[in-house]
């Protein structure tokens, strides 16, 4: 038996490293190093080509190495009995904690327009805002959304947060559910979109969300980038209700060279780095659901097919 890698990503040697450091019997190979399709149990995938786990008729349990599941779920030749993990990583959670604070401060600082006007050798002061003048909405306050909002009410920030089901009680306000939608919206002057990507979920930041929001909100998407309604998300930066959009996450990616995005003057841009797995740190629950898939036993981290996370 054997950890299948299948993956576009160009150096796997890392992820090798990384399991074999853990279990340095465990033997760990490319889907293109595959010989016997048969034996094959448990694969590790991150936009692997769809339908590939068809050829593996005895594959118990396939694991995202990232923290989202959609790109296996979009796979339509999935099969139905396999199990489906992710990874659970509190690094990750502060990593895009630290990645959120940083886009907001940028925004509350200007830091951006700053640089601009430095290439242009224009000097001008302009009036920042502080960290209690700004109202700061988390949508989707799972295990991530909570961490980020909690540390960002923790930091002097009035956060609130939105999920689609009743959630528990939390240090910051919570809203849920489309009815509680229009509030949530309209009391965020910075918008954190950190939902996973669900049939619900896609292009639920649309015209008619968007226009929710307080006039100048500015908006981050860490999430997918399928969220975003892109036409409807330029429309309103270039009518003024929005003042500008942090993204991370894209559609299409990489973003192609000619969308309106690259050179909008009121987006930021980032290549989907606010957190990324370290091979070192996620290894060891990668090899326990591994061991856990041979040995059948309960798996941790499972994704519910039904909810999409």
């Amino acid at each position: 038996m054997a950890i299948i890698i299948a993956s576009d990503i160009k150096n796997l040697q890392p992820w090798i490293n990384a399991l074999k450091k853990n279990d340095p019997a465990l033997e760990v190979i490319t889907a293109d190093q595959v010989k016997d399709p048969s034996e094959v149990e448990f694969v590790l995938a991150w936009n692997y080509p769809h339908g590939l786990l068809k050829n593996y008729p005895r594959v118990k349990t396939v694991s995202s190495m990232g923290a989202g599941a959609d790109h296996i779920l979009a796979d339509p030749w999935l099969p139905e009995n396999i199990n489906i993990v992710r990874i659970a990583d509190p690094r990750m959670s502060e990593d895009m904690y630290e990645f959120t604070l940083a886009a907001i401060m940028n925004r509350l600082r200007m830091l951006t327009a700053y640089r601009e006007m430095q290439v242009r050798g224009v000097w001008k002061k302009k009036l920042y805002r502080r960290i209690s003048d700004v109202r700061i909405g988390v949508m989707g306050t799972g295990a991530i959304g909570n961490h980020i909002a909690e540390r960002l009410q923790a930091s002097g920030f009035v956060v609130s947060g939105w999920k689609r089901s009743p959630a528990s009680s939390a240090a910051y306000k919570t809203y849920y559910g489309t009815v509680q939608l229009r509030n949530f919206l309209a009391g965020s002057d910075i918008l954190v979109c950190v939902l996973p990507l669900t049939p619900e979920t896609e292009g639920i930041l649309n015209r008619e969300n968007m226009q929710m929001l307080p006039k100048n909100a500015w908006i981050i998407n860490l999430g997918r980038g399928a969220h975003v309604v892109d036409e409807d998300l330029l429309s309103l930066l270039d009518s003024g209700h929005l003042d500008g959009a942090s993204l991370d996450v894209f559609r299409d990616e990489p973003l192609p060279s000619g969308h309106p995005f690259w050179k909008h003057s009121k987006i930021f841009l980032t290549p989907h780095i606010a957190s990324l797995p370290f091979p070192e740190s996620v290894a060891p629950q990668i090899v326990e659901n591994y061991r856990n898939t041979i040995n059948r036993q309960p798996l941790i981290n499972t994704v519910n097919r039904d909810q999409g996370y």
